[in-house]
């Protein structure tokens, strides 16, 4: 009897059953099949993380590996088109006489051959683009802190991080290739007209999503002993004849020498920024006053430019979302409508942003503790859907997107900074600072670097690397010597190269500090305007630096 019992208890082992003789080994037992259960849980939802995450981002790959045989393969017919081409033009030149077509031809087909000043094409610009081609991945302007990258221009600052990143073998037949013919001027002459409407019918053409290129800074963040500088030329003042302060900047997307301006009086401004001299000329005006008259508290552009987006306080019935369509050049008053949805439930909304991706959509930071994320639904049509309500215990201060992942960046006055994964649906990861957060900017060519700024008195300003879950990489900041409380209204803006930030302050100053010098000051301040500086931007395109302030005038800075 005694050997079946044992013989059973063994045949229930081997099948998993355990027989509990006592109330508290049936306890500890089922306790421990819970954190069991528990344990597999956690794991499956990490696995199922981690799926998700790697199928999109084995979609994204497959993307650029598609774009990148594309590029090719376009390159590449060029280049046989430019070979062919040189072939056919040494043949011309070597001839001794005009070579004349069959009988009957009229004289426009005779080829007659080539003077010695003709043989090029295009002379001096051909050289010039395979030197650009030709530039080095690090060059001595990178060390140095210089924002060009070659002497004496500033467009090289924006193309020399495309061309520094090219495959060594393309870039090599790029430079060696024949130029091809000029394209005739008329041309040119359509893009400016079309580049003079601001698209007030709405998009015509879906936009071309072009993915950006990852330029590492990180590793250069504060590892220079001395900061480097950028020299300020000359400034002047052009007054906006708003009847209330400036409080929002936003750059045109498409050509960056036009910006739009707002002012507490509820008046949005198009400005273009003239050809010759430092100066600005105002091409449109648009009252965006909403019907309880109350003003723009951010404005961001869409990302085809052909429209301006701004938000208000969400207290009331009143409209939280303008889309405004400028007209300029004599086409009538600008058209500004307001979008019937208000998700958010009170108080200010306080950023606005478009981000990088390839579907167009928006996020929108309130004092409600909300941010909203508003994608495109059909033409002119928007539909908002939380993000996250309740991860913030305070006012959202700022938000962003990043480029290399569907990551929303928020900053409260809580004192947090949550990274939130939009395509998942779940938060990647939250940094608790020691002060209250005002904004979050992403860095234009690193894209795992953000800044942020915070309260603290001469440690405004913050780096995080998004990979990394510890504290800051640096921080630095300035003093104040008209007020010690940090403004929400004031603002920074990256360098088209991401090496300096430039920011407002309290007082009549912009400054301008460079992420690789160790220190905690400005590498320069620029004495600007009678009251405090709100914003300073860069352009692209020129050497300017653009700024506003509570003296109701427009800075434009120029720099060599």
């Amino acid at each position: 009897m005694a050997s079946e019992e044992k013989k059973k208890r063994m045949e229930d082992q081997q099948n998993g059953v355990v027989n509990v003789t006592t109330t508290t080994e049936a306890a500890e037992h089922e306790e421990a099949l819970v954190d069991l259960v528990e344990s597999r849980s956690h794991e499956v939802e990490g696995l199922r993380y981690h799926v998700s995450y790697y199928t999109s981002k084995l979609e994204e790959a497959e993307k650029r590996f598609r774009d990148a045989e594309s590029k090719l393969a376009r390159f590449r017919a060029r280049t046989n088109a430019g070979t062919s081409h040189e072939k056919v033009t040494e043949t011309l030149n070597t001839s001794n006489g005009p070579v004349h077509a069959s009988e009957g031809s009229s004289r426009n087909h005779i080829a007659y051959p080539s003077k010695p000043q003709q043989q090029r094409l295009v002379p001096a610009a051909s050289s010039k683009i395979a030197q650009s081609a030709r530039l080095p991945v690090e060059g001595k302007n990178a060390s140095t802190g210089s924002i060009y990258r070659s002497e004496g221009s500033y467009r090289n600052l924006i193309q020399s991080k495309p061309l520094q990143r090219l495959v060594p073998a393309v870039r090599s037949k790029f430079s060696q290739s024949t130029p091809r013919l000029p394209v005739k001027s008329d041309k040119p002459q359509r893009l400016s007209t079309e580049q003079n409407n601001i698209g007030i019918k709405g998009r015509e053409t879906k936009r071309k999503f072009e993915q950006k290129e990852h330029v590492a800074l990180i590793p250069l963040v504060c590892k220079s002993s001395s900061p480097t500088s950028v020299k300020n030329q000359k400034s002047c003042y052009i007054s906006t004849q708003n009847k209330k302060r400036l409080r929002s900047i936003a750059l045109y997307p498409v050509n960056d020498q036009r910006f739009a301006t707002s002012a507490l009086d509820g008046v949005v401004n198009l400005w273009e920024v003239q050809s010759r001299g430092p100066g600005a000329s105002l091409l449109s005006t648009a009252n965006c006053l909403t019907l309880e008259r109350r003003w723009p508290e951010d404005i961001a552009w869409h990302p085809d430019g052909n429209r301006l987006f701004s938000v208000y306080s969400a207290d009331g019935q009143d409209s939280q979302i303008s889309v405004t369509n400028f007209r300029v050049r004599g086409e009538g008053k600008a058209d500004v409508k307001f979008l019937e949805d208000k998700p958010h439930v009170k108080s200010v909304i306080n950023s606005i942003v478009f981000l990088p991706w390839e579907n167009t959509s928006f996020v929108t930071a309130g004092t409600d503790h909300a941010v909203m994320l508003w994608s495109e639904n059909g033409e002119n049509k928007w539909k908002p859907k939380p993000l996250h309500m309740n991860l913030h215990s305070s006012s959202v201060m700022g938000v962003a997107g990043m480029q290399q992942k569907q990551i929303v960046l928020s900053a409260g006055k809580d004192r947090k900074i949550i990274g939130y994964d939009a395509h998942v649906g779940i938060q990647d990861f939250m940094h608790q600072v020691d002060t209250k957060c005002l904004s979050v900017l992403p860095n234009p060519c690193d894209f795992n670097l953000f800044m942020v700024q915070t309260g603290t008195p001469e440690q405004q300003l913050r780096l995080f690397d998004i990979r990394s879950k510890k504290t800051e990489l640096h921080a630095f900041g300035w003093k104040q010597s008209s007020s010690e409380a940090q403004s929400a209204l004031v603002d920074q803006a990256w360098s088209p190269n991401g090496m300096y930030i430039t920011s407002g302050s309290a007082d009549p100053v912009i400054h301008i500090f460079d992420i690789r010098y160790n220190g905690h000051k400005p590498s320069q301040s620029i004495q600007a305007h009678k009251k405090r500086v709100f914003r300073a931007m860069w352009l692209h395109s020129v050497p300017l630096l653009v700024s506003i302030s509570s003296d109701l005038s427009i800075g434009l800075h120029k720099l060599e």
